[in-house]
């Protein structure tokens, strides 16, 4: 069971992860050694496992190649969807990966470097994995809002007006 202190962190560190435990005590009223531990204790659940900066890619020079794929998959026998999760997984293209409910079973969120090198994943590995029974790819153009966060509005946008 979590206490109301490891919610309130957790609500904290997900808005802003930056925030330091001192700041952290001052804003739910405990001490800073109460939320280190806290902190310590949510790592070693397996509760708090990673922190993420929020990078407006599109504003760099990187260049890359993001899809949404959607898999159908047949489930294992006595594994379900996980063994084939498990699989899909390891690949480094994969960013994410959700069990779905609807008209596909699992989405993979993928990057590579160029189109030609994600179609590679989907066509030579993704699709020949065993029991994977279908896919639909789609590509990401632009992102809006990300974790929350607006990325974009309107400003700095170079694209031409499209009028009907």
């Amino acid at each position: 069971m979590f206490s109301t202190l490891d919610m309130h962190i957790l609500e904290i560190l997900c808005e802003d992860a930056r925030v330091s435990p001192r700041e952290i005590a001052v804003m739910t009223g405990s001490n800073e050694e109460q939320v280190v531990s806290a902190i310590d204790g949510l790592r070693r659940s397996g509760v708090l496992v990673g922190y993420q900066t929020l990078i407006n890619w599109e504003r760099t020079d990187k260049a890359f190649v993001q899809a949404i794929i959607e898999v159908n998959v047949q489930p294992q026998r006595e594994k379900g969807f996980d063994a084939i999760a498990q699989r899909i997984m390891q690949y480094d293209e994969v960013k994410s990966l959700y069990l779905m409910s609807g008209a596909y079973d699992l989405m993979v969120q993928c990057e590579a470097a160029t189109l030609k090198e994600l179609a590679q994943f989907v066509h030579s590995r993704l699709s020949v994995i065993e029991g994977v029974t279908g896919t639909s790819t789609h590509f990401m153009l632009k992102t809006y809002k990300y974790g929350g966060v607006v990325f974009e509005n309107g400003v700095n946008d170079r694209r031409q007006a499209v009028m009907p």
